[in-house]
């Protein structure tokens, strides 16, 4: 009967030593840190450039949208329209548009949502006659609510294209 408990003792240090190894290969990763957005430096002490919604300096104003839309409406289209307008003035601006979103869906869903909006905006910009060159895009999906009520007010305030001011 010892050869018995002999091998009973090895067959249960095996299983234990087997599950300490599965329960470490199960541990959770460390997601990296995300890298901050750079800013760009001030341009003018009359213009804070670089902040988000900082286009409002030059009288720019942020773009609305539908739910899970990208299509620019025509309360939409006649900001923009105004928006080329103060840029035409300002030839030497150049401006980066910010797609955000709404926090219902998921990250990638918001990201590519928020892409596909500051996207449009850029386009028809450049419809109206802005260069593309002097705009820059980036998307922030649901990362920057400027509304964090769960409100369909606060979901509607948060669809949007913000101007940041990158250089005058």
């Amino acid at each position: 009967m010892t050869k018995l408990n002999a091998t009973f003792h090895r067959m249960a240090i095996v299983v234990a030593f087997a599950a300490i190894l599965s329960a470490t290969a199960c541990s959770k990763q460390q997601k990296p840190e995300e890298a901050a957005v750079p800013t760009a430096p001030a341009a003018d002490e009359n213009i804070a450039t670089g902040d988000s919604d900082s286009g409002k300096a030059l009288g720019l104003q942020t773009v609305h949208f539908p739910y899970d839309s990208f299509i620019l409406d025509n309360e939409a289209k006649a900001a923009l329209k105004a928006n080329a307008d103060i840029l035409k003035d300002k030839s030497s601006a150049k401006i980066q548009l910010e797609g955000h979103c709404d926090q219902r869906g998921g990250i990638q869903y918001n990201i590519a949502l928020g892409e596909k909006r500051a996207n449009a905006t850029k386009k028809y910009l450049e419809d109206l006659g802005i260069a593309g060159d002097r705009i820059t895009t980036i998307s922030f999906g649901k990362e920057r609510p400027i509304d964090p009520g769960m409100t369909e007010e606060a979901h509607a305030k948060n669809r949007r294209v913000n101007f940041v001011v990158t250089s005058r």
